[in-house]
């Protein structure tokens, strides 16, 4: 299924129900990650695993109700390690339990380097459509600054093999990584196009405590880009994918126009969305209000939880309609497309304040789109917290 282009924005399309699964495992901890991700020295059992997920499932078609998928999205960890038969059982399971019309987008993700040609071919019989590669840099000695496995030859063979395999092919890029100029990140991105990508994910690299990186950065041992340097890097990114027909269509996302990600849309649009697995988090609609469910983290109490008792969610909060407005809004101000208004006026029960929103219009930071959106400027998305804090204020 191709994604919706931003040229219906505002059309009232509805923002979908996705699943999302996760897959917590990876061949190693990298020193930037504070995913909910685990290394395991001996193998997993996938088996146990993927009858947990199976039965998971059942817990979540109860409270979510019959629905449509538009999208599923395996993430992680490290998807790619599992085996096409674990992708075929997991798929197979959620078109048990929902709808799954033929041709949405099916999405993986996959590292380099635990990238084989039988795998891919297997993931793509089992379903899978679209591939989103963990490459993070195109030059050997970032990549083992930021720990990856693969070098940039595991890069570019993975890149041609997702190429041939996959209607569709994503990959990420970390940038504002320590010395790093304009001029190179540019070549970077350039090539990156290259290779005949529809989208790229381009996040700037951040010091999150708990990390290695975090007690490096914290020592004076590690030195990434000031604000002002990133804030450049960031402007240089927006005007160098636009100019290759690569704009941005959210905050670190940019795309072919068509290309955009069907599932990632459905967050940001804040649609419904199942998430399966250790730490998965999900949003269900229940009648006329909306709950959020989290699941355990560590991977093996989690499966303990749901053999013992048919789920590992820890957390099931209903959310009232100011909370969901919150919500709405801190999601859909990083798209390009913006908020929907009367969608937000209806949840939060009130305007945006007037002040506020010319105080913020009058300083470049946001705009409105007609009568019905509201988003924020490419000067907006620089501040974008404080943006969503001022406007979501009584």
């Amino acid at each position: 299924m191709q994604t919706a282009t931003l040229s219906a924005i505002g059309d009232g399309m509805d923002p979908g129900f996705g699943v999302y699964v996760h897959w917590p495992f990876c061949a190693a901890k990298c020193p930037y990650c504070d995913f909910n991700s685990h290394v395991r020295h001996q193998p997993v059992d996938q088996p146990r695993f993927v009858a947990a997920f199976l039965k998971e499932m059942e817990e979540v078609r109860e409270l979510s109700g019959p629905r449509t998928v538009t999208s599923i999205f395996m993430g992680g960890g490290t998807p790619s390690l599992m085996e096409p038969s674990t992708v075929d059982a997991i798929l197979q399971g959620i078109a048990r339990h929902w709808h799954v019309p033929d041709g949405i987008e099916i999405t993986m993700e996959a590292n380099p380097s635990s990238v084989e040609a039988t795998r891919f071919h297997g993931y793509r019989a089992a379903g899978v459509n679209r591939v989103s590669l963990g490459v993070q840099a195109l030059n050997d000695r970032d990549l083992k600054f930021l720990g990856r496995l693969h070098n940039v030859e595991d890069a570019l063979k993975a890149i041609r093999l997702a190429r041939e395999i996959f209607p569709r092919m994503s990959f990420d890029l970390i940038y504002a990584r320590p010395n790093q100029t304009v001029e190179e990140w540019e070549r970077e991105l350039k090539e990156a196009v290259s290779y005949a990508v529809d989208h790229l994910s381009l996040y700037q690299l951040t010091i999150e405590e708990g990390t290695p990186f975090y007690g490096l950065h914290k020592a004076g041992k590690l030195i990434v880009p000031d604000g002002e340097q990133s804030a450049v890097l960031y402007e240089a990114t927006q005007e160098i994918t636009a100019a290759i027909g690569m704009p941005a269509y959210e905050v670190s996302n940019h795309a072919r126009p068509g290309a955009e990600s069907r599932h990632n849309l459905t967050y940001w649009r804040y649609g419904d969305y199942a998430g399966i697995g250790p730490g998965a988090h999900g949003r269900l609609g229940i009648g006329n209000g909306k709950i959020a469910t989290s699941t355990e983290r560590k991977p093996e109490e989690w499966l303990r939880l749901v053999e013992t008792h048919g789920h590992g969610m820890i957390e099931r909060e209903s959310l009232d309609l100011e909370a969901q407005s919150d919500e709405l809004l801190l999601m859909g101000l990083r798209l390009k497309e913006g908020v929907d208004l009367a969608r937000w006026q209806t949840l939060s029960g009130r305007d945006p304040d007037p002040e506020r929103e010319q105080f913020l219009i009058d300083h470049g930071f946001i705009e409105r789109l007609g009568n019905s959106r509201l988003r924020c400027t490419p000067a907006g998305m620089l501040i974008l917290d404080a943006v969503v804090a001022d406007l979501a204020c009584p």
